[in-house]
């Protein structure tokens, strides 16, 4: 039976995307860039929503032809085909209002962004530092499967390997990476024989994750008068002039007192273009944080949103396992995990969200 409630949804959505269609378009609309990329925005976000939608009143209109033939027709050749359509589109209705029903639930407005990734050691001295560089190769793997561009911004060598932290920009021009990435946020948890262990003993060590949806040019104004640039030379690997240019670029946003650093590239001017990025988007997750907490305190669980203090994942490398906490996933082969073949377990805490936001919007 058709839910008429949710094909009117979709109709009167149906008309707000022609209206956009229509604005962006408009000579004065396109000259007004903030206008034009806010615009450009809400017109692809309705997009899915819109063919989600037209496919499923294409679907009601085959229905009915069908089985209004099965009532008048007395050819039983046709009556057959009318019968083979209803029992090929009758099982799938229930799964096409389930995704409407998931679309026109709002979505974290920042989840077709780029992310900014920080991962930073944490208890377990250089056992931490090493694992934090486990996770960085796994996410750099996991980015190399997507096709995704990764670009570190900051990084700080551990004494024994690994990172003590390391900052780094994951994007793409078809993947919402955030809206991937975002369940990646919290304290990741190691059990292992550290490489510095010579007794064999088995230690429990923790790693960071914190992703930030990426800030675009229009999402912050930054005032040039509250940033403070410093520069200096370049530490760590990089040829004969890294630690003779005054390359590295330091910025401090006075009012906030948040501090970014860059120093990957041998130019100022690039390194200075990236420390922007990423003062920008730290100062945007500021209210972003808002937006989750607000999110964090209708829910009874914690999916990607929230508290990044809390254990989400351990990595027991003597069980070969490994498990996420917030939705009781586990897998056998830590290994190819490791390598980045990480997909099966977001898809896992993306189903668990969207029954969260199913529930939320049924209440």
């Amino acid at each position: 039976m058709a839910d008429n409630t949710l094909l009117e949804k979709v109709l009167s959505l149906q008309q707000k995307y022609e209206a956009l269609q229509s604005q962006l378009a408009d000579p004065e609309v396109i000259s007004d860039m903030k206008k034009f990329v806010q615009l450009n925005k809400d017109y692809k976000e309705l997009e899915p929503i819109i063919a989600a939608g037209l496919e499923y009143k294409k679907q009601l209109e085959e229905l009915a032809e069908a089985k209004h033939i099965m009532i008048t027709e007395k050819d039983e050749d046709l009556k057959e085909m009318a019968r083979e359509v209803i029992q090929d589109i009758e099982p799938k209705l229930p799964e096409m209002e389930q995704k409407i029903k998931l679309l026109l639930i709002p979505a974290d407005p920042d989840d077709g962004k780029n992310a900014m990734v920080e991962i930073r050691g944490g208890t377990g001295g250089d056992e931490a530092a090493i694992f934090a560089g486990d996770l960085f190769r796994m996410y750099s793997k996991y980015a190399e499967r997507r096709g995704w561009k990764l670009e570190v911004t900051d990084q700080a060598p551990g004494t024994s390997g690994g990172f003590k932290q390391i900052v780094f920009k994951l994007s793409s021009s078809t993947d919402g990476v955030y809206g991937i990435m975002k369940y990646e946020s919290g304290v990741h948890r190691v059990q292992r024989v550290p490489q510095t262990e010579t007794q064999g003993r088995i230690q429990t060590s923790a790693a960071s994750v914190a992703v930030f949806p990426e800030a675009g040019e229009f999402d912050i104004e930054l005032n040039p008068a509250d940033i403070r640039k410093d520069l200096f030379c370049a530490s760590g690997p990089g040829g004969q002039g890294v630690n003779t240019t005054y390359s590295a670029v330091r910025l401090t946003h006075i009012p906030s007192g948040i501090v970014v650093q860059c120093q990957e590239e041998r130019s100022q001017l690039k390194n200075l273009d990236r420390a922007m990025e990423e003062l920008r988007t730290r100062l945007y997750n500021m209210e972003h944080q808002k937006y989750l907490d607000g999110i964090a305190a209708k829910r009874k669980t914690m999916v990607s949103t929230g508290d990044r203090s809390a254990k989400i994942r351990t990595y027991n490398y003597p069980q070969g396992r490994v498990t996420d906490h917030r939705i009781g996933w586990s897998m056998y082969n830590l290994p190819v995990f490791m390598d980045g073949d990480i997909q099966e377990c977001i898809d896992q805490l993306t189903i668990a969200e969207n029954a969260e936001r199913l529930k939320e919007a049924g209440e």
